[in-house]
């Protein structure tokens, strides 16, 4: 992992501020909010998507720099305009562990990712923050459904249910994998912003909490199977994320989801030295209202995009249209004028 003292040295030779994010997951947005409070925009695209982008004039970067592959971040020339990356899932399934020692600086703490990208580690982190989780499972424990999730952001993409070992080992073999309890209920995704300096929010001991949305994904032939067996058909259950859609809780929800995500960023402080900004606890609620963390994203989620100006709870927050992708932005610009960088970069 790349010395923070690093990072803060060129930030100091920063003499202006622009945004910088692979053309992927979620740039529309952190461009368009970027936009929205003045603050130009380098978007990191292959050739042959750059018409793509370019055809969105309110979302699409300020400028372009091309590359022949998403692994290979330009940092040179990001540092040398000087740039702050914004991580989303694609840039993290696409740089892989050569995350932790970008030269560039990096909107938020880099440790978080770490502790996304290990679903052991991940499962530390939920269990020392005392929430609800499915059980983890060895392969020879299992009994019923289980859910098998492979390693990286990929969208679900692969995830697969065995019903018995002898199952898992025909269709998974020593793949390094995680197994999961298949717990039965409504698939919930918030989206958190962790501020260590706004006023507003939910207080914890390290910032204020706020709640700018929710989500449900769509989730390949898991959200086609009733249609598919009406109509004689026995397909493979997969989970690939195609889309999202907008969701609301309900209310008597808020206060158990505040919880879960104040205890989610103090733990965060005591084993990686904190989440900031964006975050999602991926959860299911079970018909008797208990909610189950399955995992955490460490940064903004695709399904944020779904609110193109606010959702039903950032108009609680703020008189005018504000999405994650613009909060980022917002907060980018409050912590220079007040010269506090150095505490949400890594």
């Amino acid at each position: 992992m790349l010395d923070k003292k690093k990072i803060e040295e060129t930030l100091s030779d920063y003499k202006d501020l622009k945004i910088a994010t692979i053309c992927s997951h979620s740039s529309l947005q952190i461009f368009h909010g970027a936009r929205m409070e003045g603050i130009k925009t380098v978007g990191i695209v292959k050739k042959d998507r750059k018409k793509l982008y370019e055809s969105f004039p309110l979302g699409k970067p300020n400028e372009f720099i091309e590359v022949d592959s998403y692994s290979d971040i330009p940092e040179d020339e990001l540092i040398a305009r000087n740039a702050v990356i914004i991580p989303h899932g694609s840039f993290v399934e696409y740089t892989g562990e050569k995350f932790d020692d970008l030269r560039v600086p990096i909107y938020g703490n880099r440790r978080s990712i770490g502790y996304e990208r290990s679903r052991i580690k991940m499962f530390e982190w939920m269990k020392k923050a005392g929430i609800k989780k499915p059980k983890i499972l060895k392969p020879e424990e299992i009994d019923g459904p289980a859910l098998v999730k492979f390693p990286g952001a990929k969208g679900g993409r692969g995830y697969l249910i065995v019903n018995s070992h002898k199952e898992f080992k025909e269709k998974v073999g020593k793949k390094e994998c995680m197994i999961q309890e298949f717990i039965i209920g409504v698939r919930a995704y918030p989206h958190f912003f962790l501020s260590p300096i706004s006023e507003i929010g939910y207080e914890t001991k390290h910032g204020r909490l706020e709640l700018l949305g929710v989500d449900k994904r769509v989730e390949s032939s898991a959200d086609e199977i009733a249609r598919a067996v009406s109509a004689g058909l026995k397909p493979p259950l997969s989970f690939t994320v195609i889309g999202n859609e907008p969701m609301v809780l309900r209310e008597s929800l808020l206060y158990d989801y505040m919880k879960i995500g104040e205890r989610v960023v103090d733990t965060s402080f005591d084993l990686f030295g904190g989440i900031i900004g964006p975050f999602c606890v991926e959860t299911i609620i079970t018909e008797d209202l208990k909610i189950y963390v399955f995992e955490i994203s460490a940064r903004i989620v695709a399904g944020t995009n779904v609110y193109s100006l606010h959702s039903p709870y950032s108009t609680y927050y703020y008189d005018e249209p504000m999405t994650t992708g613009r909060r980022i932005a917002c907060e980018l610009k409050d912590a220079k004028k007040l010269k506090r960088l150095k505490e949400i970069i890594y």
